[in-house]
């Protein structure tokens, strides 16, 4: 059947890895009847942890889709992985969301993937409930897992569940919305009166509900205060305005192993959750200039691919979040990115990997069209060539790179490919070929996520590849004011080769790269020769006198020279200038210099002092730190970038996985000593076993 926009709700369910996304993902596809059988992650068959990958690992790596229908409401449900890793997956899902599901451990409360997502949440204003999950295992708490979100991030948390006995006694949840229980058996959730013995609970429950219900209206909020009770209708009606403003976290208890909690939750979701036409997305053109687009039905179609991923049966699979119109197979758009058309031939929706033929998709939905020519995650489609494109995802940097190589020289055109088409469908993975070190660098998000990405090109190319720590692109400069003469004489019959050249070099500010003057006077260089001095001083600092690396903040004066009027010419001063320059480097002090990177760290507090301390320890600098939400410290430091290539697991080991952080570029710093002569001797022993070219 075709849903309208108002019949539609999107979700994601997220969260720290190991608190039971996976299995909660599959207990709403059984509750909603989208499965025969809910799997178990150690079963390798789950509907979302599909990939050879996944199922290996038995962890998520990828953003699962699947869709599900409750109460005549069609739910998109996307499940996305707890490791920071692949956290461009989770910004798919949460780009595609209205709202998210932010499963803790009953045992834990908030972890620092938790507290690290529900900060992308707030920056997004996106509407989140919580499940407590895990409410059968031992020392589980709903009520402190509940209190712990309160606290860290200081927001209303009304329990729309609460369970009946916690760990052992776990016997199901109360439904504090509709006054009714479920008893959790581990099959299928069977409705029942609530227990004599969870009646008191149940009416404090109640009471705290209506209080926050009353925060979304005014009207209700004097009657609350008046009366102190709502009906059942009015709590719901303001707990509609209260979710979609972000006001209040509904909180629902419950134990995805045992399938407990899943009616209840379906039931806000379809009951009470925003339909997507109260969200609106954001378009900006070229100038960034930014105007505001309503998830709607009329008007004509435009889209925005949120995710892409290679099917081996299906082929490229684009899945595009629909924002105006209705999109129908067998049209045709303009890929706003690209600026080329586009032919949408067959849609689908999808349960995992399984697909499902559609006719059309409306505002708000999720559907995916398949081998689509240009389509790249982020691009807007549109069937008005002259559209403003939607703002891009946001994907952060990579934070960890390795160099590649593969072993038979013959297969790096293919793994080249193979690296280049994984980057189009991660964005959080990036491959590019450094010409200063002459490497090819895959960047992500960490060692797994890296690993993952050669380990499933090295099976399906069947290439083998090697892995190196990427070299760094250092840069040359001089240290003092300095200048040199060269006199470039060739003659081997006819015309000979003659140039004269004296110049000089001084250092400029870090940043300003280069700057050439002619302070030539009374033609002893002619004008037309002028250009050949600097094309061979422009050479000459491509590769540096200490270690062959480019040289930069330099000023070139060329003060004096010398031509022949027969045997002169642009390409004898362009030699002249260039050993001119570099003998003129060598007397002006050259010196390395090594990029320095800023960095941001986030851990939790109790790791600030060490995180601090070895930072320090790696040549860096402390800029400031800043307490935030949920006992989080943010670091800002700056240091040299040839002491972070593997600070990614440094981070990982300090702080049991929990920390993460981002770098940029600075500047770059001088570099002298011992270091500085190891570099040397490594250069000059990479260009000399370096093959030629």
């Amino acid at each position: 059947m075709d849903f309208s926009t108002q019949q539609l709700r999107n979700v994601s369910i997220a969260g720290h890895g190991q608190t039971g996304k996976t299995a909660l993902f599959e207990q709403l596809l059984f509750t909603g009847g989208a499965v025969a059988k809910p799997e178990s992650v150690e079963s390798g068959k789950t509907v979302s942890d599909c990939s050879s990958e996944e199922i290996q690992r038995k962890i998520s790596i990828y953003a699962s889709l699947a869709h599900l229908t409750w109460k005549n409401t069609l739910v998109n449900v996307w499940d996305t992985p707890g490791s920071s890793d692949f956290i461009g997956e989770v910004i798919s899902a949460f780009r595609a969301s209205e709202m998210t599901v932010m499963l803790v451990d009953a045992r834990t409360g908030a972890q620092i993937e938790t507290i690290k997502l529900w900060r992308d949440l707030d920056r997004r204003n996106k509407p989140r409930m919580l499940f407590v999950n895990k409410c059968e295992d031992d020392r589980a708490d709903f009520a402190a897992a509940s209190k712990d979100i309160h606290d860290k991030f200081n927001v209303e948390v009304c329990a729309l569940t609460i369970p009946m006995g916690c760990g052992r006694s776990f016997a199901g949840v109360v439904d504090v919305l509709h006054g009714k229980a479920y008893a959790a058996d581990g099959s299928a959730e069977k409705e029942m009166p609530i227990p004599a013995e969870y009646e008191e609970a149940y009416k404090t429950a109640r009471g705290v509900l209506a209080g926050a219900a009353a925060e979304g209206d005014e009207d209700l909020l004097v009657k609350f205060i008046d009366e102190g009770e709502l009906s059942a209708e009015e709590i719901i009606r303001g707990l509609k305005i209260a979710f979609a403003n972000n006001r209040v976290v509904p909180a629902f208890a419950g134990s995805a192993a045992r399938n407990s909690g899943t009616t209840a939750l379906l039931d806000f979701i379809a009951e009470i959750a925003p339909d997507p036409s109260s969200v609106f997305e954001t378009a900006r053109n070229e100038a960034g200039e930014t105007a505001t687009v309503k998830i709607s039905d009329g008007g004509s179609v435009s889209a925005q691919c949120v995710k892409t991923a290679s099917d081996q049966f299906s082929g490229r699979l684009s899945y595009l979040k629909v924002v105006t119109g209705t999109l129908s197979a067998d049209s045709e758009l303009y890929n706003l990115t690209e600026n080329r058309k586009e032919k949408i031939g067959k849609l689908y929706r999808c349960v995992g990997k399984k697909l499902e033929e559609i006719k059309s998709a409306a505002a708000g939905d999720v559907c995916i069209a398949v081998k689509l020519a240009v389509t790249k995650t982020s691009d807007t489609l549109s069937a008005l060539p002259d559209a403003v494109p939607f703002v891009k995802l946001r994907h952060p940097e990579p934070v960890y790179s390795v160099a590649v190589s593969a072993k038979d020289k013959r297969d790096e055109d293919k793994m080249g490919e193979q690296l280049a088409r994984a980057a189009e469908d991660d964005r959080t993975l990036a491959f590019r070929y450094n010409p200063e070190t002459k490497q090819n660098v895959v960047s992500g998000m960490g060692e797994l996520h890296i690993g993952i990405i050669l380990d499933r090109v090295r099976a399906q190319s069947k290439i083998t590849i090697d892995t190196a720590v990427p070299r760094i692109a250092y840069r040359e400069t001089v240290q003092r004011k300095a200048q040199a003469e060269y006199t470039h004489k060739k003659q081997s019959g006819g015309h000979g080769q003659y140039a004269r050249v004296v110049l000089s070099v001084e250092p400029l500010d870090r940043g300003a790269n280069y700057q050439f003057t002619n302070a030539v006077f009374g033609g002893a260089i002619s004008k037309g020769y002028i250009p050949g001095v600097e094309k061979g001083v422009k050479e000459a600092m491509e590769h540096g006198v200490l270690a062959g690396y480019p040289v930069v903040d330099t000023a070139v004066t060329v003060l004096d020279g010398k031509e022949h009027p027969v045997d002169s010419s642009e390409m004898a001063f362009k030699i002249a200038a260039r050993n001119a320059f570099r003998d003129a480097m060598r007397n002006a002090g050259a010196i390395l210099l090594e990029p320095v990177m800023n960095i941001t760290v986030w851990v939790e507090s109790k790791y600030l002092g060490d995180i601090m301390s070895d930072i320090s320890g790696k040549r860096g600098r402390i800029l400031g730190q800043t307490p935030l939400a949920g006992g989080i410290e943010e670091i800002r430091a700056q240091a040299p970038q040839s002491e972070l290539l593997k600070y990614a697991i440094d981070l990982r080991s300090m702080t049991s996985g929990t920390g993460s952080f981002e770098t940029a570029f600075s500047h770059y710093d001088p570099i002298s000593g011992k270091l500085a002569d190891e570099i040397i001797q490594a250069a000059k022993a990479f260009i000399q076993s370096a093959p030629e070219e």
